[in-house]
């Protein structure tokens, strides 16, 4: 009878129930209750650390040139061909903010001849300037069609060849990867 007892008597010992209260619905509600944001210095300041970190991080990447930083305008082999191929070369167009910035200050300058003739110059500047990247459109996408194949050309790789020319190479990003004079590499 002992066997059949002992089993009996380890239940009566176990505690019933949880062994705590159940805690009421305001109490439940309290512990689930937590700011939507974290609310203090050292969350905010690493937060905006981490966020500078990435921005960097974005911006080396897209200076050099790596695809996953890369806008959607710029990314793809074809875009990268047209950069390449544009960096290598000389462009009038590059020129058309230096020549600008000098016509304005010899705007300064009150001599109406000196006026007269630096805006004149700025005119044919500007207009050898549009036929330089009509010039320039038309080549890049002849160049785009025998490397990658007549039919399968993105569009606007004329346009976009053209404004980089505009752009002074230093301001130029992605950074350009081809040193001048390589265009025969390309």
């Amino acid at each position: 009878m002992s066997a059949e007892s002992a089993p009996h008597d380890a239940d009566d010992q176990a505690p019933l129930g949880k062994g705590r209260p159940t805690p009421t619905r305001a109490e439940r509600e309290a512990a689930r209750k937590r700011p939507l944001v974290a609310d203090t210095k050292e969350a905010k300041a690493r937060a905006k650390a981490q966020m500078a970190e990435q921005r960097e991080k974005a911006r080396v990447g897209m200076a050099a040139g790596d695809d996953r930083y890369l806008t959607a305008r710029d990314k793809g082999p074809q875009r990268r061909f047209v950069r390449d191929w544009v960096d290598s070369g000389w462009n009038i167009a590059e020129f058309v903010m230096p020549v600008m910035v000098v016509v304005l200050l010899l705007m300064f300058i009150n001599v109406p001849l000196i006026q007269v003739y630096s805006y004149a110059v700025l005119w044919v500047f500007v207009i050898f300037t549009v036929i330089d990247m009509i010039i320039t459109s038309v080549r890049v996408k002849r160049a785009a069609r025998r490397r990658f194949g007549e039919d399968r050309i993105e569009k606007g790789l004329g346009w976009y060849g053209a404004m980089r020319t505009v752009q002074m190479r230093f301001m130029r990003l992605p950074k350009p990867q081809a040193k001048r004079g390589s265009r025969a590499s390309i």
